[in-house]
């Protein structure tokens, strides 16, 4: 039986949260919610038809608490700054955890740092693929790939906020046909779009590494959907993926993919002796 909390109560953490109240992934139950915004999980809680839950906001109320103990396996679903400010602490702690703001990993040290605590505390790090596919045959090909490119199209409001837009002093409402407006390393992508490429840190793991993983962003007013489109080759072929992801309803940034891939690996994480994939 698996015991989840969940911290960050936004799309991911929303929809995570129902499948699990509607027995959606079986022998999981629900037992905390933690949101720095206290009315995220009030309101997320007000949903819940058959959990019954505490919500928390404060970090050290949460781990000192009998809901956190009782857990066994926590979901990250809140912000890049909620890894590395949490992940290494739950892990150490003895909780499984699942990470979906990925882009926290571009930092080789938190990476190696969590990776280094695992075997230390007998605990699990899960990585969804989150918004992209093809994730095991990359993996499958890591040792011989020869170049690993991400092209990341998405409308101009699905980029708000990104610290990228602010720094080259370019307006969102400026942008008024397909444009490609970034080109650079995953590890550049990562700290230019926190919110919007996390799926370039997951590619990046799974393959080539941050410096040598490329990634291009396009704005294009035109689209209401994200798009990913991931070219590889080296000496086994070539590898072409598209994924035209509609967005998460209320976050365009979110993919609804990424929902599904979020519920997915926790319904997976309770079943035993049965696995596909690489």
């Amino acid at each position: 039986m698996k015991r989840v909390g969940i911290i960050g109560c936004g799309a991911i953490g929303t929809q995570v949260a129902l499948a699990i109240d509607d027995a959606k992934i079986s022998d999981t139950i629900l037992e905390f919610l933690f949101d720095t915004n206290p009315d995220a999980a009030k309101s997320l809680t007000g949903k819940l038809t058959k959990s019954t839950v505490r919500c928390f906001s404060d970090f050290s109320d949460l781990i000192s608490s009998t809901q956190f103990k009782t857990s066994n396996l926590v979901l990250e679903s809140a912000s890049q700054a909620a890894v590395r400010l949490f992940a290494k602490r739950l892990l150490e702690l003895g909780k499984d955890l699942i990470v979906m703001s990925v882009g926290a990993l571009a930092d080789d040290q938190l990476l190696s740092d969590l990776l280094a605590s695992l075997d230390k505390n007998d605990t699990n790090l899960v990585l969804p693929t989150g918004a992209i596919a093809g994730i095991d045959a990359i993996r499958s090909v890591k040792e011989v790939l020869d170049s690993v490119l991400l092209i990341t199209t998405k409308n101009p409001k699905a980029l708000e906020g990104a610290p990228f837009f602010e720094k080259n002093r370019i307006r969102l409402n400026s942008i008024t046909q397909k444009t490609t407006i970034y080109q650079g390393t995953a590890a550049d992508a990562i700290l230019n779009f926190p919110s919007n490429v996390n799926v370039a840190s997951i590619l990046a793991i799974a393959g080539m590494g941050m410096e040598r993983t490329r990634v291009r962003i396009v704005a294009d007013p035109a689209i209401h959907y994200n798009q990913h489109q991931i070219i590889a080759e080296g000496i086994f072929g070539k590898l072409d993926i598209k994924l035209m992801n509609n967005q998460a309803e209320g976050n365009p940034k979110t993919s609804f993919l990424a929902i599904l891939s979020a519920i997915e690996t926790v319904r997976s994480s309770s079943r035993k002796n049965f696995r596909i994939g690489t």
